[in-house]
């Protein structure tokens, strides 16, 4: 039944990134033409934003349907790491682009350009439409996915690029105030900078297969220390898998006991890992014997 229900989730996902996929390519279009004949550059960057837009969401589309593969011998933790490559190139792809407007909004501050903000106006309102449905169709899945949010970043962020083309719009066309075109472009790279920075950080520390921030594993050890039958937990390693996919292995010391007596001690153990911290996937090894190099991991 979770599956199933899992299952049409994500066909509901897919199908809302498709529709997002063919608005912001047609945004885009209409933008780089307006862009270039109003010669406005707040535009174009609100263009090259979308583009990428369309770029994130085609990858998180095709990382979700590889994602959804069955597992197999050459790949025995399946292929759901993929929708963390797809965020952490999403998110670098961004962090380029960012450097890129930057440049060229200093190159208008030295050297203002007349800008057609009618047309600019027109064109931002468009785009700014087409961008709020999209980032209403994903709000909802932005909070389960590490994939989904670095794509809807993208769309926050270029929601907010066009409500700044709009004002900066209606400023040159009533004031002919030109110089802010690029004010509003760099005040846009930087919340942009900013978002994308936080997610090419969490995707390299799961596939780095660090320890998730709300886990402390001292803490933990100690949480199944307390269950009757175990002496001390030892050696600890936790990972993520993808953004809501949490691995343990550990060593569990007992005393003397028979394997049989084990399992009632490893279902109170998932019970406590799940329950207190989220933890799905786990890995035991029972030890009698004081285990060598008891401790192997030096806390920071």
């Amino acid at each position: 039944m979770g599956h199933h229900h899992h299952g049409v989730e994500n066909d509901k996902l897919t199908f809302k990134l498709f529709f997002s996929i063919l608005l912001n390519l047609t945004i885009t279009v209409a933008e780089i033409i307006g862009g270039l004949v109003s010669n406005s550059l707040s535009l174009l960057s609100d263009a090259i934003h979308n583009l990428s837009d369309t770029a994130s969401m085609i990858l998180s589309y095709i990382s979700i349907k590889i994602g959804k593969k069955e597992k197999n011998y050459k790949h025995t933790f399946g292929f759901k790491r993929i929708e963390i490559l797809s965020a952490l190139v999403n998110a670098v792809s961004l962090l380029i682009i960012c450097i890129f407007l930057l440049i060229h909004a200093y190159e208008r501050f030295q050297k203002p350009e007349p800008i057609n903000g009618k047309l600019m106006f027109i064109v931002a309102v468009i785009g700014l439409l087409g961008n709020l449905f999209s980032v209403f169709l994903l709000h909802k899945d932005s909070d389960h996915s590490l994939n989904i949010k670095s794509t809807y970043l993208h769309l926050l962020g270029d929601t907010f690029s066009s409500i700044g083309v709009i004002i900066g719009s209606l400023l040159i066309y009533y004031y002919k105030i030109v110089w802010i075109d690029p004010v509003i472009t760099i005040l846009v790279v930087l919340y942009i900078f900013k978002e994308s920075f936080s997610i090419v950080k969490e995707s390299i520390h799961i596939l780095m297969q660090g320890t998730p921030s709300n886990i402390n594993i001292p803490d933990l050890q100690i949480q199944i220390a307390k269950i009757e039958g175990i002496l001390d937990a030892h050696h600890t390693h936790i990972w993520m898998l993808s953004d809501h996919e949490i691995f343990l292995e550990t060593h569990i010391k007992v005393k003397n006991m028979l394997i049989s007596e084990t399992e009632n001690i490893t279902e109170k153990i998932k019970h406590t890992l799940f329950e207190n911290f989220g933890i799905t996937h786990i890995t035991l090894q029972y030890e009698v014997n004081e285990c060598e190099k008891l401790h192997l991991i030096k806390e920071e």
